[in-house]
């Protein structure tokens, strides 16, 4: 199966622009962006709440940059190229998937606190998503919930 924009000639850049302001169009009320090692990270706050997107950026010196569909190695400046494909690629995926989410909203299909609840940030700084996750695996290996308060001193 293909993945969305993977032949995409719209630069990075220009989808961070194009989601900055699709965010201002529905109303975010902050915006930025950073990088840190091989994580891109776009945050905004909207509703009351801050929203944080950690994208992780594909390795590149992985295979499938540096190595053709044979097996045979490419000239650095082809798996370059081939590297920044993949990372306009996600890009333009970011875009569409924040776009669909705050149209959801917009359209009462959903609520934003549903629609981005993963990517909400809490105020430790780690999101729904990064503190849930944990918890809902362990339940599901255990195949019991968990207690409705932690123990003392957890």
């Amino acid at each position: 199966m293909s993945r969305y924009a993977e032949n995409t000639s719209v630069s990075s850049e220009r989808s961070r622009a194009e989601i900055e302001q699709t965010l201002s169009r529905y109303g975010a009320d902050g915006f930025m962006y950073g990088w840190d090692g091989g994580t891109a990270v776009l945050a905004f706050q909207m509703h009351g709440r801050r929203i944080r997107f950690d994208l992780q950026m594909p390795e590149r010196n992985a295979e499938e940059f540096t190595k053709t569909e044979t097996g045979r190695d490419r000239s650095a400046a082809q798996a370059a190229k081939a590297w920044e494909q993949a990372c306009r690629q996600r890009w333009r995926a970011l875009a569409l998937v924040i776009k669909a989410k705050l149209e959801a909203v917009e359209s009462g299909i959903t609520m934003f606190e549903e629609e981005f609840l993963a990517h909400i940030v809490l105020p430790n700084g780690s999101t729904v998503g990064g503190w849930m996750l944990p918890q809902v695996k362990k339940s599901y290996d255990s195949g019991s919930m968990p207690p409705l308060l932690p123990k003392p001193g957890e």
